[in-house]
């Protein structure tokens, strides 16, 4: 009866029009209201109006629980040349105003400013309702960052060329969302893709009468043939056409490395995923074409498929509630894990059930990001990852960890040694980087130069751009004070491989950062075969090694490991160096922080499912929420379907 009553008193996609024309004062001038993804865009001509009356908007929301966005009507809009004038004139010079973007698609620009905090909407002296009127677009503040990220101006370059596309790609987006319900039966199902019972390919399907929606779609660095390595989409009966939308929970290969065939092969749905996951995507995307070229493989997407998912890509901030399909909204949050990675809520129905996707998550404070979020308003079903899921699965405290790095790096620079850091460039290598710089810096870390090579100086760009994002001491560090914590006089980036010479001289200790960070590929594989027949060096993991990697292989006690040498042919490296492991520096939860997380959500769950783990870790996981949390728990296994509802 209650569902019913629920389903009567929201609004229809047919009455949503004549509901917002109804409640919007004539002042507001309206021009048009048009579908813009999952948002509704209303176009005025005083936007002034709407700025300062801000309530009218915020009620309107209440009513018909949608997304609004106010957008000035393209008759007000001045050429870009003249509006650019006008904010160089109207931008404090004392909040450095380094450049400005315009998007045509949605009438915004950005202003990007080395300080922003001084162009605020409640700052004095730039009023953003007076600016708005003079020159018709409407304003957005960013961070200029030390570096600017090439990435970045890639992304938007590539969407300004593309607006108009862009802008009928959005509106069939919408009508596809706001559709009426072919409907009112609520059945979920979840179908198990990749990324169960082992770490790599992570990939389902959520199925309800009126929606599919497909949740990562990632690659298995470690598999050896095409039926281990990538999602089974095979094992569907569906086309790319049948995908209401795809959600990315965060930028790894292992969730995102098969996007780009997808959109190869004809999917034009929309992408959704965090502002920063884009960027830090179609870094890791177009590194993975470099890293298969460069070991004799076909790469299996173009860079022309990468730049077709920035086309497609709807980005969302953290906490508000869109609508993907006809019958689910998505709310993303903090994971924890890396720059923008998220956990995803599903709310399905008319709250019939919610349904929670970890994703990879860390539930524990570091450096760079809060802990995961946890305050959720209801969920039924969690699917929470198990990279570490065995009890002996205790990572250090972070005291002890940082004591660790200390020891493990003075011991080998003491001798004159070399520490080669194979990374993923993407958070790891900005926490240990702030680590290194804080204690050489404090006198308790030997000094001696910090080389990194890769993707590692455009990750930490990457990462500046999007402070918002990161641990709030951080967040405030960037945002209201001059100074950039990813710059440090401690550290070279390794432009060109020419410039190897002086990490690898002899007799010279130094810190290497290179990717990538399982030696599967990246430049770190120069520096492995330099360094690793040397017992004075060392090869330090701080991040997970999956398994059939060489990282892998070299932690677990190799002596000797076949490379591809030059002109093609293999080598064999004999690894003398020592060899160490530093877990708590990873961006996972332990097990404790895993059975944490759960207890947290416990009073609302009916239900676990466990994956993202080796199966026994899935396994054990599993056993002990039944066993400790009185909750069912299951850890599926790939090609599975699951009733959810």
């Amino acid at each position: 009866m209650q569902r019913k009553q629920q389903q009567k008193e929201l609004p229809t996609s047919q009455n949503i029009m004549a509901i917002i024309l109804q409640s919007i004062p004539k002042e507001a001038n309206i021009t048009k209201i048009e579908y813009e993804g999952p948002r509704i865009a209303l176009y005025t001509k005083t936007p002034r109006y709407l700025i300062e009356n801000n309530e009218t908007i915020s009620n309107l929301v209440n009513v018909i629980k949608k997304r609004i966005v106010v957008r000035t009507d393209e008759s007000i809009r001045k050429p870009e040349d003249e509006a650019r004038r006008i904010l160089v004139e109207c931008v404090p010079k004392e909040a450095s105003l380094q450049g400005t973007i315009f998007d045509t698609a949605t009438g915004e620009v950005s202003i990007e400013a080395k300080r922003p905090w001084l162009l605020q909407r409640d700052a004095k002296e730039f009023n953003h309702a007076d600016i708005t009127e003079k020159i018709g677009w409407r304003l957005r503040i960013r961070k200029a960052t030390t570096i600017p990220s090439r990435t970045i101006q890639t992304i938007n370059a590539t969407l300004k060329q593309s607006s108009s596309e862009r802008s009928k790609q959005l509106k069939q987006v919408g009508d596809d969302i706001f559709r009426p319900r072919l409907s009112q039966r609520t059945e979920v199902s979840l179908y198990t893709l990749g990324g169960f019972g082992q770490v790599g390919r992570s990939s389902m399907l959520l199925s309800t009468p009126e929606s599919k929606i497909l949740i990562d779609c990632g690659i298995n660095p470690g598999a050896r043939s095409p039926m281990d390595a990538f999602p089974r989409l095979d094992s569907l009966d569906l086309t790319l056409d049948d995908l209401d939308a795809i959600v990315i929970g965060h930028a790894h290969l292992d969730h995102t490395g098969f996007l780009p065939t997808l959109c190869k092969y004809g999917y034009k749905g929309p992408i959704y995923c965090t502002e920063p996951t884009l960027p830090m995507m179609n870094l890791i995307q177009l590194d993975a074409i470099k890293v298969a070229t460069a070991q004799g493989r076909t790469p299996i997407y173009s860079e022309r498929d990468v730049k077709q998912i920035m086309k497609q890509t709807i980005t969302l901030p953290y906490g508000t509630v869109t609508d993907i399909s006809p019958d689910i909204k998505l709310v993303f949050a903090n994971a924890g894990h890396i720059l923008g990675s998220a956990l995803c809520h599903f709310h399905i129905g008319n709250g019939n059930h919610n349904f929670v996707y970890s994703g990879d998550i860390k539930f524990g404070k570091s450096i760079l990001f809060e802990a995961a979020s946890w305050n959720f308003p209801r969920v039924e079903t969690l699917l929470i990852e198990s990279t570490y899921g065995l009890k002996e699965d205790i990572q250090p405290t972070r005291q002890e960890v940082e004591s660790a790095f200390i020891n493990a790096v003075n011991n080998t620079l003491a001798d004159d040694g070399k520490v080669l850091i194979p990374i993923p460039a993407v958070g790891r290598a900005q926490e240990i980087m702030m680590v290194i710089d804080h204690y050489m810096k404090s006198g308790e870390m030997v000094e001696a130069p910090v080389f990194t090579e890769g993707m590692i100086s455009e990750a930490s760009a990457i990462h500046e751009s999007y402070p918002e994002y990161l641990a709030r001491e951080l967040k405030q560090k960037i945002l209201e004070t001059d100074d950039n914590p990813f710059d440090s006089e401690y550290f070279t980036n390794i432009e060109h491989t020419d410039a190897r010479e002086e990490p690898l001289r002899e007799n010279s200790p130094c810190i290497i950062l290179a990717t990538s960070g399982m030696l599967e590929g990246g430049p770190v594989l120069e520096y492995f075969k330099n360094i690793a027949p040397d017992k004075k060096n060392k090869v330090l993991f701080v991040s997970y090694q999956v398994n059939g990697t060489m990282g892998r292989r070299v932690l677990d006690g190799s002596k000797q490991v076949p490379m591809l040498g030059k002109e093609g042919k293999i080598e064999i490296v004999t690894i003398n160096c020592s060899v160490e492991r530093l877990d708590g520096f990873s961006g996972h939860s332990d097990y404790n922080q895993l059975m944490s997380f759960v207890q947290k959500l416990r009073p609302k769950l009916r239900r676990v499912l466990v994956n993202h783990g080796e199966r026994k870790k899935s396994e054990n996981l599993a056993m002990n929420i039944r066993r400790m949390y009185r909750v069912p728990a299951h850890y599926p296994q790939i090609q599975e379907a699951i009733k959810l509802f």
